[in-house]
């Protein structure tokens, strides 16, 4: 089956086009600014702002399943409206949607924890984005897939880790904050159960993320460790302390989605000490 990957040339997008080539797919991919550099993919420019490029982007590729994987920020109208309008599209044509979501739908506030049928909070613009689309795409999808997440880490490639290096190194000024709680996933175990989840029937909710909490800074000194870094040398501060909107602890509870997959989700703590992935 044809599977279209929304947001393709991104870091979740292009680990997802990385994964179905290595397996013999040839999966159809969007960009916005400039197609991903790996080959077996047919890539698409497509911007979810244009309702009539995006019909077009369905009507030429025809694809049996989408995977949103694009971000799009606070900009609401692509991460929210964007992600309304390609649900609409998806159900209009019978496509099977999987929508990647995350946790920052949650406050934190009354609760630290957060399995799958916990409603959106939000408490930043992101935040609403995310919970606007996600809340239509389950009326308008039913059959499909709504897969939260939390942060996103690589070997080495991801936001975070590349801040870990800069804030070690004195090339960049801030900090990481000690009171900021995420449970962490590995990209390739998400890009794992992204598959797995799209070849499937399943639908409803999803928690796509790793089972270890840790704050920003535990999770920094990790990447220190496991890189030679001196974790001594990064900064840390209290984002309360800081007045930074957002949530502090929010923990995807991932035991009722584990229990669904044959991909583990790994936590932090783990594959960040250099073991090697187990996936199917």
């Amino acid at each position: 089956m044809t599977v279209m990957i929304i947001g393709g040339s991104g870091f979740l997008g292009a680990e997802l086009v990385r994964r179905a080539v290595s397996a013999g797919r040839r999966p159809a991919a969007t960009f916005h600014s400039r197609p991903g550099s790996g080959d077996g993919a047919a890539w698409h420019h497509l911007d979810l702002r244009d309702p009539a490029g995006l019909e077009e982007v369905l009507d030429i590729v025809a694809p049996a399943a989408v995977i949103n994987a694009t971000s799009g920020g606070a900009d609401w109208a692509v991460t929210a409206e964007g992600g309304i309008r390609l649900g609409r599209a998806s159900a209009e044509r019978g496509i099977r949607l999987v929508h990647v979501s995350s946790d920052a739908i949650f406050s934190g506030m009354g609760r630290h924890r957060y399995d799958e049928s916990c409603l959106p909070d939000p408490l930043t613009p992101y935040g609403a984005a995310k919970a606007a689309a996600e809340t239509a795409i389950r009326i308008l999808c039913p059959g499909g897939v709504v897969a939260r997440t939390s942060l996103i880490i690589g070997d080495g490639r991801s936001e975070h880790e590349q801040l870990v290096h800069a804030l070690a190194a004195g090339s960049r000024q801030g900090a990481l904050f000690t009171d900021d709680v995420r449970c962490p996933v590995h990209v390739t175990d998400l890009a794992a159960a992204l598959w797995e989840i799209t070849r499937s029937d399943a639908a409803g909710v999803f928690h796509l993320a790793g089972p270890d909490a840790l704050s920003r800074h535990e999770l920094g000194e990790l990447i220190a460790r496991r890189d030679g870094l001196d974790p001594a040398r990064l900064p840390s501060a209290r984002r309360s302390a800081a007045g930074l909107p957002g949530g502090l602890d929010v923990r995807l509870d991932n035991r009722a989605t584990q229990q669904k997959l044959r991909t583990r989700l790994r936590g932090a703590r783990e594959f960040l000490s250099g073991s090697s992935p187990d996936q199917t």
